[in-house]
């Protein structure tokens, strides 16, 4: 009966130590700021993907927009999206209007980080035209400390490490 009172602690103690580890997460959280041009219309969907170094999706970091049956509009994604459909756990609120901004916090897996991978923001308006590419950018640690310029809806994003 001794031995288990000298044992019992040691193995509440080995147990408890290695649940109270927690794993370094894998992901990198950034604050993403979109500004948008000054436009009249509609607000514009926006849609930002992690983009492989050979150019095609690797995966959905955030929907601006929750209206899905406006999303086949963004339509390169909506080929890589609506063949699988995934559930996106980063669909945000409303769409963004003409001379807004909006921030939002996307996390980026550590791995793609310096590896070749890009982050690519498409936009669309209901009437209006469709960038696959209105900001497209190398994932670098420079870059997710950079400010750049669009080419469609968005006047320019800026990334902060959160």
């Amino acid at each position: 009966m001794e031995k288990i009172f000298k044992i019992f602690p040691i193995a509440v103690f080995t147990i408890l130590a290695l649940f109270s580890f927690t794993k370094e997460p894998n992901t990198t959280n950034l604050k993403c700021m979109i500004q948008m041009v000054n436009y009249t219309g509609e607000g514009a969907y926006v849609v930002i993907s992690l983009m492989k170094p050979d150019g095609s999706y690797d995966q959905t970091l955030y929907v601006q927009g929750k209206d899905s049956e406006w999303y086949s509009d963004i339509t390169e994604w909506w080929k890589f999206y609506g063949k699988r459909r995934p559930d996106i756990d980063a669909i945000s609120g409303a769409t963004i209007g003409g001379g807004e901004r909006t921030v939002s916090v996307i996390k980026i897996p550590k791995d793609k980080i310096n590896a070749g991978y890009k982050i690519r923001f498409e936009t669309a308006v209901e009437d209006q035209e469709y960038y696959k590419d209105d900001v497209e950018f190398e994932l670098t640690t420079a870059t997710l400390k950079s400010k750049v310029k669009g080419n469609g809806f968005i006047r320019y994003v800026r990334m902060m490490p959160q």
